[in-house]
């Protein structure tokens, strides 16, 4: 009897459970969701810090490595052995793959929405306006031309308006996140072509996501236009909700997060479940969920501390591991292999070429109608050429809804990473701007001319150094109506790969080097102090801030000094006193950032070590009651701190007393340098002008001291323990005065011994190192510094 076969049915595989029982239970972890993407993570984060680290010497950007790791996982490079792509990124696994990475997407945009300041924009010149709307302007229009051949031989069968809409977002978006790290990394943001270049980028940014907005609404299922202009409507709609209604809401959570006080955990849960209800809403839309975390981000306030504790809540989980994901999954779906052929690759360099001479030429163009000079106007072009996320959030909106297909879409990453990768080589070959200011006298604080301003650069790392260092200006701004004090108030903050990183270069201006915020009802506490104080004194001051990593932040203290024409840097000591009176480390990083100053300082350097010198507050003028002792045993730097004690005693409120330290008869010498009575009748000179002063006032004196050995000095350094300050030289010829050895010889012998926790906890030092125009003596490595100190001494004193 015969029967009739029923047709089989599709078999699906079965979801994936989300964990394993173990390996002892003979189950394999990598079947199991949970386990397969904790390997995923590792792999992919692993592999593209891996890249980061290699490409580093090139002073690429990271997003440059995690584009390049993204392809070399996919089936461009590992993926094309269909093995490792089965056991670790399966077909199966990719859906949880892609919604972890598109969560943190989520809250990466909503990020980028924290970072972005609209107000910025409205303040952005003409001049930045114009050029950034040519700079999307013209590569949009060149997108056209270049998604009609593109249409017409590799990416057949798409709608023509929606197809040029995505081209030309992809061609003429620049990436402000990526954009901002380069100018940073390359120290080009307190330029002319920095400024404009974030300006520009900026603007280029919103109207990027505008654009896009639209490309979504039109790239539907349906081919009615009417769905589109619907989805456009409920869009605005959402933009006008979040003002009016979102907007107040998250003002309240603001207000109510006053500076100095911990923000409520509930108000962070609550933003951060707004987050991801705007998502929901826009994608039930149907414009991506990411426009609505970007635009709970841009409406959250940006005064206080609310948008910097949200930031510091999530930046780190999101950006090292959910973001890496997402290049990854973007990697996985770019086939190199699919560009084949003379054609394919000629269509490649077509799009290469369009993208870079639309935004390039465009650029240039403008700039130049501005009377910008032709080589920062190129290396603005080339700066605004850069790619990044958003590029690839375009591209993989663009081929989720069947815009582009696998050729087309490896076209355009290529394109973005080869266009972003040769911005820092071009900019760095085309663009040097000059580092040196005009050249100045006025390099040290021992001068002939008493009564020409005296300058410095006081650098500072937080709020902590603030208290004391106005102090010891206050100490320094002597009597003279002519020779008054100009200060240059220096907040070091560090450049680190953290994405709230483009946050602090919010903080560059449009004047000052590297920075100064000139825009009222700024609220930062560390300018208001600087600025209060000018207000009551006759010192000028002028805050700035040097953003930058810490391995080359020195370099922006060096040329800052340089174009400002100081005397003096102060560097705050990298360790910090503790309750207890022990010194604390801010990390190594920090005492490498003081030996490099000292090496390229193109002035004299003084290390400020900070014991609370006139208490935690401002001491007011009439309160001032300092003792200061200048240790002086003979040499330039020592001269150099007796100046600098001559200026403070000018002050009322200023005790000075000198130390002067000689050697005892039956001291035996080494053979004394030839250069030595040279530096012997200096020293009698400054002493002859420091007896003058004495005598005319009652706060200076001196005391001579005969030395045999160096308990004699530390007898004598003891006896002053209770004072307020010391003056020190960096290179005062004094044996070591201690037996254990220092790990810091940028405060040289004298200095280290002061510095310790055995000598004093309330005594603040400042240690000097003059500048000397005959030698280089910054570039001079620090320990042979000490050696050659101790050269001019026998082995017992």
């Amino acid at each position: 009897m015969a029967t009739n076969a029923a047709p089989t049915a599709p078999v699906c595989s079965a979801p994936m459970k989300a964990t394993s029982n173990g390996a002892f239970q003979k189950e394999n972890p990598l079947d199991f969701a949970l386990p397969l993407l904790i390997v995923q993570i590792i792999l992919v984060v692993s592999f593209t810090r891996l890249l980061a680290f290699l490409l580093r010497p090139l002073r690429q950007p990271r997003v440059i490595a995690e584009i390049i790791g993204g392809i070399l996982l996919g089936p461009s490079a590992l993926g094309r052995y269909q093995k490792f792509l089965d056991i670790i990124f399966p077909k199966k696994s990719m859906t949880v793959l892609d919604t972890l990475a598109n969560i943190g997407l989520l809250y990466f945009l909503f990020l980028v929405g924290l970072e972005l300041d609209i107000r910025a924009i409205r303040r952005t010149g003409t001049n930045s306006l114009i050029i950034a709307v040519a700079g999307i302007s013209l590569p949009f229009i060149l997108g056209i031309g270049a998604s009609v051949v593109l249409r017409s031989t590799v990416n057949k069968g798409v709608s023509n308006i929606v197809f040029l809409v995505f081209m030309g977002v992809a061609l003429s978006i620049t990436a402000f996140p990526v954009l901002a790290r380069i100018l940073a990394e390359l120290k080009l943001l307190t330029t002319d072509v920095g400024r404009i270049a974030m300006s520009a980028a900026a603007v280029n940014d919103v109207v990027a996501w505008i654009l896009l907005a639209l490309a979504i609404a039109l790239s539907g299922s349906d081919s009615s236009y009417l769905v589109s202009v619907w989805v456009l409507l409920c869009g605005t709609a959402f933009i006008v909700f979040s003002i009016f209604v979102l907007k107040p809401v998250l003002s309240v959570m603001a207000r109510r997060s006053p500076e100095g006080e911990p923000v409520k955990e509930l108000y962070i849960c609550i933003t951060l479940s707004i987050v991801l209800a705007a998502g929901l809403i826009t994608d039930i839309i149907g414009i991506h969920a990411l426009f609505g975390a970007f635009v709970v981000g841009i409406i959250i306030p940006k005064d206080g501390p609310f948008a910097g504790v949200l930031i510091e809540k999530i930046e780190d989980l999101v950006s090292g591991l959910f973001l890496p994901l997402y290049f990854a999954s973007s990697g996985l779906k770019t086939n190199v292999a699919t560009i084949e052929g003379s054609q394919s690759w000629g269509l490649l360099v077509l799009v290469i070429f369009t993208a870079c001479f639309g935004k390039i030429v465009g650029t240039v163009v403008l700039a130049m109608l501005f009377k910008v000079p032709f080589i920062e106007a190129l290396a603005l072009g080339v700066l605004m050429n850069t790619k990044g996320l958003v590029e690839l959030i375009v591209l993989n909106i663009g081929k989720d809804r069947k815009v582009l297909n696998d050729q087309t879409f490896a076209i355009l990453v290529l394109m973005a990473l080869f266009t972003t990768f040769i911005t820092t080589p071009i900019v760095m070959a085309v663009y040097k701007p000059a580092r040196k200011g005009k050249p100045y006298k006025n390099r040290k604080i021992q001068r002939q001319d008493l009564d020409s301003e005296l300058r410095l650069l006081a650098c500072f790392h937080s709020t902590r150094n603030i208290p004391t260092l106005i102090n010891l200006i206050e100490s320094s701004r002597g009597t003279r109506k002519k020779g008054q004090l100009c200060i240059y108030a220096m907040h070091l903050m560090e450049l680190s790969e953290r994405s709230s990183a483009i946050s602090m270069i919010h903080k560059a201006r449009k004047n000052g080097l590297p920075f100064w915020n000139k825009k009222p009802g700024d609220q930062n506490q560390m300018v208001i102090a600087f600025e209060a104080y000018q207000q009551l004194r006759s010192v000028v001051i002028r805050p700035m801030t040097a953003i930058s990593p810490l391995n080359s932040i020195h370099e922006d203290i060096c040329t800052s000094a340089d174009r400002k024409r100081a005397a003096l840097i102060i560097m705050p000591f990298h360790k910090h006193q503790r309750v207890d009176g022990t010194m604390e480390s801010l990390g190594h990083s920090f005492h490498l950032v003081n030996q490099r100053v000292l090496r390229h300082a193109p002035c004299s350097v003084g290390i400020l070590v900070d014991r609370g010198l006139g208490g935690t507050t401002q001491v007011v003028a009439s309160e001032v009651s300092y003792s200061v002792v200048v240790p002086f045993f003979g040499s330039q730097d020592d001269r150099e701190a007796l100046a600098y004690g001559m200026r403070m005693a000018e002050h009322p409120g200023i005790k000075l007393t000198l130390l002067k330290f000689t050697p005892k008869p039956e001291t035996a010498l080494n053979p004394p340098k030839a250069d030595m009575g040279a530096e012997s009748k200096k020293d009698n000179e400054i002493f002859s002008e420091f007896l003058n002063l004495s005598q005319s006032s009652e706060s200076v004196k001196h005391e001579a001291i005969a030395m045999g050995s160096r308990e004699d000095v530390i007898a004598a350094l003891r006896s002053m323990s209770n004072s307020t300050l010391f003056l020190v030289g960096r290179t005062s010829p004094a044996m070591p005065l201690s037996d254990r050895s220092s790990d810091c010889p940028e405060l040289g012998h004298v200095g280290s011994y002061l510095a310790s926790s055995d000598f004093s906890t309330t005594s603040s030092i400042l240690v000097i190192q003059q500048y000397d125009p005959s030698i280089n003596a910054m570039e001079k490595p620090l320990d042979d510094i000490n050696e050659a100190s101790n050269k001019t001494m026998s082995n017992g004193v």
